[in-house]
């Protein structure tokens, strides 16, 4: 299991200002997940971030840019399949990030596991609008296969969740659910994030 303990709401956003924005309605956990963009923008949004989320007490995950991680001091790190590809897990390891990692078939489960992660990440759990995806919706059943499989390591749920859905994503097995649009394309963001801490901050934590 992982030595940190970790929140079981688990938003995502793509830029510092919207981490800056949401920090003060009690998450404890982000994910910073920024493409196509220069990195030395990427830089100093992953610095940025940092700062605010050191301040918060919150924990920030940074997605793939595991160089810039190592650079700024992050203590986290999301890789994705495509990401491991380029990835030195060993510089990683070294530098003292900890790790998660995406999965959607078997194969993907199996690699993921190769890399001694700190948590595993199942997606798209439903019907996602976020991104194109070469898998389709996993379900609920995969969930609870996939917490069998990795027992006690966190299993992170994934795509198309919105707060109605999370209790039974949680049924189902995950020990965290990630949010993104359910978040950033509500009418009232801060409103809906504060929703999604009041119904998740009494869960057992990971």
């Amino acid at each position: 299991m992982t030595a940190m303990t970790l929140d079981p709401f688990y938003p995502i956003f793509d830029s510092a200002d919207w981490i800056a924005r949401m920090l003060p309605h009690g998450m404890k956990l982000v994910q910073l997940r920024i493409k196509d963009r220069p990195e030395r923008e990427v830089a100093g949004e992953i610095a940025r971030a940092k700062a605010l989320c050191d301040d918060a007490g919150c924990v920030l995950v940074v997605n793939d840019y595991w160089r810039l991680a190592i650079e700024e001091g992050c203590g986290w790190l999301h890789l994705g399949q495509e990401d491991l590809d380029t990835a030195d897990l060993g510089a990683i390891r070294k530098a003292g990030l900890k790790l998660g990692v995406s999965s959607h078939d078997e194969g993907e489960l199996e690699r993921a596991l190769a890399t001694q992660p700190d948590y595993v990440a199942l997606g798209p759990v439903y019907p996602t609008i976020l991104k194109q995806m070469r898998f389709g919706p996993q379900g609920l059943e995969k969930l609870g296969d996939w917490k069998r499989r990795i027992g006690v390591l966190p299993l992170v749920g994934i795509g198309g969740i919105s707060l109605e859905r999370a209790p039974g994503v949680f049924e189902a097995g995950a020990d965290i659910v990630a949010a993104v649009t359910d978040i950033t394309l509500h009418a009232d963001p801060e409103a809906r994030l504060k929703a999604w801490v009041a119904t998740t901050r009494g869960r057992a934590k990971v």
